[in-house]
């Protein structure tokens, strides 16, 4: 009687063992899963979504689990199946300048698309240093847009080669292929990616060390609302735009107009400095409220710049960004 007490101690303690490490596994990887999932779904929301459901599945279907392959690849397997599902009904999500031509005539924005059209800036995911510069090359923006014109199963083989670095045979395992077909999806996934033009891959490479005096410079012209002073920023042909919204503004004059005819709206708003996509610097506008002592949130402006001059202002407005971000949700004023 004593051995089968001590034989069930040391099962569930066996058990217990392999829950945890399952779960520390999970936690380890959970960085890197996000980063695969928002590259693939271009929304941090739903990669946050996906990541917790691939826990639930992994949970789910431990037994499954035969080591054909390693946890890991198991792993990305169920990612990857559920990013997949995720796709096949949905649509392509984009960045303004890539749906449409600029604004003939500059109004007050008011047509605005579902969140689930747009490609939405991302807070810093975590992992290992060595990792850095990886997600700062593959988290730009033009870069996410870029990746949405791909086939879903093209652009998870993309990913996990491209970015992440796997052999052909670690994702042939993860995706249930071949290793010829994942050289093939691979070739054409390739392919497309240089053949394809966006406007935003013209418009907003970031600038691997930004110009940080012209972006001190923005936010003053901004936070005073100096609209001469915040268009001079601009190369000529500079852009700002403002998803929701699909529509967007191009050149000076029409930038000037834009800011003028939305300064009811934008003065006397504040910046609080944040990074998105691997590091890269941007800032969180908070609006003027009903209540004459706070400010609340309203959007976060990513500033592209070349030759010391804003090439395209992005302002991702959708507030529920600032808690993902950790933002609080409203500051004095």
């Amino acid at each position: 009687m004593t051995k089968y007490i001590q034989n069930i101690t040391c099962q569930k303690e066996s058990a217990m063992s392999e829950m945890t490490l399952d779960l520390q596994v999970l936690e380890n990887l959970k960085p890197a899963l996000t980063s695969f999932c928002y590259r693939m779904l271009g929304s941090i929301d739903d990669a946050d979504d996906a990541v917790q459901e691939v826990y639930i599945r992994v949970w789910q279907s431990r037994d499954s689990f035969r080591q054909e392959s390693s946890y890991k690849t198991w792993i990305y397997r169920i990612a990857t199946n559920l990013c997949l599902d995720k796709l096949r009904q949905a649509k392509r999500r984009a960045l303004p300048v890539d749906l449409s031509e600029p604004a003939a005539s500059i109004i007050e924005p008011r047509e605005t698309l579902p969140d689930s059209s747009w490609v939405w800036i991302a807070p810093d995911m975590g992992g290992n240093p060595e990792e850095a510069f990886i997600r700062k090359d593959t988290l730009q923006l033009c870069f996410i847009a870029l990746l949405q014109t791909l086939p879903p199963r093209q652009r998870a083989v993309l990913i996990l080669k491209d970015v992440f670095d796997w052999s052909s045979k670690e994702i042939a395992e993860a995706l249930s292929l071949s290793p010829a077909a994942v050289n093939s999806a691979l070739q054409r996934a390739r392919e497309t990616m240089n053949r394809t033009r966006l406007r935003s891959e013209e418009l907003s490479r970031m600038e691997v060390q930004p110009d940080r005096e012209l972006l001190t410079r923005y936010v003053d012209a901004f936070e005073q609302f100096d609209v001469d002073a915040l268009v001079a920023l601009f190369h000529e042909e500079g852009c700002m735009s403002m998803p929701p919204f699909p529509m967007w503004v191009r050149g000076k004059d029409d930038l000037f107009k834009f800011f003028s005819l939305t300064r009811s709206h934008c003065e006397g708003s504040r910046f609080l400095p944040v990074t998105v996509n691997g590091g890269y610097p941007a800032y969180a506008q908070y609006m003027p409220s009903p209540d004459a002592s706070v400010l609340i949130p309203w959007g976060i402006h990513v500033i592209e710049a070349h030759d010391g001059k804003i090439r395209h202002v992005q302002n991702f407005i959708n507030t529920k960004l600032f808690s993902r971000f950790g933002l609080p949700e409203q500051i004095d004023r």
